[in-house]
């Protein structure tokens, strides 16, 4: 299934407008969320063909949200890309483990974000 619709999670403005503009630039619809809870809903509602998943959050941080995307029958196949400051080894092996597809560090450029999509 090729990628057309993305779900873009990251509760601070500048960051959730950059990628905005990577994907809609890159051709794909963009969908925005500012909280984990607002993402679930978006991903129940809206069915995107992929998520890109900020961690630090006020509501739910990213790693909760991947689970509850996760363990929901109806979006449990979206995949999840987590797009976080927490670059350490551990975040992105737990990252991973909680349902993520892949997992990119801040700063990132385009082309990260393009060739994440791309390959999903």
């Amino acid at each position: 299934m090729a990628v057309k619709k993305v779900l873009i999670v990251d509760d601070v403005t500048t960051e959730l407008k950059r990628l905005e503009k990577i994907v809609v630039d890159a051709g794909y619809t963009a969908i925005t969320a500012v909280s984990g809870k607002d993402a679930i809903d978006k991903t129940r509602e809206q069915h995107p063909d992929a998520v890109l998943l900020d961690v630090i959050m006020p509501d739910m941080n990213g790693f909760q949200v991947c689970r509850a995307i996760k363990a929901n029958d109806a979006t449990k196949g979206i995949p999840v890309v987590i797009v976080s400051s927490k670059g350490e080894k551990t975040d992105k092996v737990w990252g991973i483990e909680q349902g993520a597809q892949g997992y990119i560090t801040k700063p990132y450029t385009d082309d990260q974000i393009v060739a994440q999509l791309r390959a999903l």
